[in-house]
């Protein structure tokens, strides 16, 4: 009888253990996912085996967010990039780093002088393949998934005033067969102005809106020049009023379905390259 029992017992757990593999086995789409990490940016966008990890979020709960959708076999990010050296993007890095192994790692040249960034960037020098440069002179092409920084500017002679930190965040395209994106990371009216006078933007179907939804973010211009069919605002409970009713009513005065991390938790967006969908 206890052989019995063991027999069913052992069954059970491979049938457990084979669901567990068939529902994380990767589909042929590419996926895009902010997560719900409260108030800051962690957004993984990952295809096959590739994953991407744009920001980290402000603590350890980018790591529950990354087991959701990362098989659980799958200990590698491919490519990581910080978009500036603020704790609600970057903290969670510190964390992610003890889970998974990143094999590039970009950043830009801005500073902060807070000691836990200056673990990160000796934590990240000592663990990380390659440490990359993240500025419009550089692009990242993995697999079908097209990535290509626009901003900012390859002269730093803006870069030591820590005041530019959000000015200066790391804008790029990201290019999936005929999705487009636009990732913003907490970018200023000022660096949207800059960057709108030295790139030519495409139209895009989905944009990561600056900075939580602050006023201090998008512009109408930038809208303009990009034409997004979808926002997302990644925000948690705050005390500056995020998302600035400002800009929930720009967006929809140009009639751009917005989803926000607050609302719906995680924001997962799906693409086959032609059409698109949340999940």
């Amino acid at each position: 009888m206890k052989l019995w029992k063991n027999t069913i017992l052992l069954l059970l757990l491979i049938v457990a253990t084979l669901f567990l593999v068939l529902t994380k086995l990767p589909d042929k789409n590419l996926h895009v996912v902010v997560c719900d990490v409260g108030q800051g940016d962690a957004i993984l966008i990952y295809k096959d085996q590739t994953q991407i990890l744009i920001d980290s979020g402000p603590d350890a709960s980018v790591v529950d967010c990354l087991s959701k959708y990362i098989p659980f076999w799958d200990r590698t990010i491919e490519l990581a990039i910080l978009t500036h050296p603020d704790s609600d993007h970057y903290s969670g890095f510190l964390s992610i780093s003890d889970s998974y192994e990143i094999q590039n790692f970009a950043y830009s040249s801005l500073e902060n002088s807070s000691q836990d960034f200056q673990v990160l960037k000796e934590k990240m020098k000592f663990e990380v393949d390659q440490m990359l440069q993240a500025d419009d002179d550089t692009d990242y092409k993995m697999g079908m998934i097209y990535l290509d920084i626009v901003y900012p500017d390859a002269d730093y002679a803006d870069y030591w005033d820590a005041d530019n930190r959000n000015e200066n965040s790391v804008v790029f395209e990201l290019t999936y067969q005929n999705f487009e994106a636009l990732f913003t990371g907490d970018i200023s009216p000022r660096g949207i102005q800059k960057l709108l006078l030295t790139q030519d933007l495409d139209d895009v179907d989905y944009i990561k809106i600056p900075h939580h939804g602050s006023r201090n973010g998008l512009t109408e211009d930038l809208l303009k020049a990009t034409n997004p069919k979808m926002a997302v605002i990644s925000v948690g409970k705050n005390s500056f009023g995020h998302p600035h009713q400002e800009i929930l009513d720009m967006l929809k005065a140009y009639n751009i379905k917005v989803f926000r991390t607050d609302e719906m938790g995680d924001v997962h967006v799906v693409t086959d390259g032609e059409s698109y969908w949340p999940l």
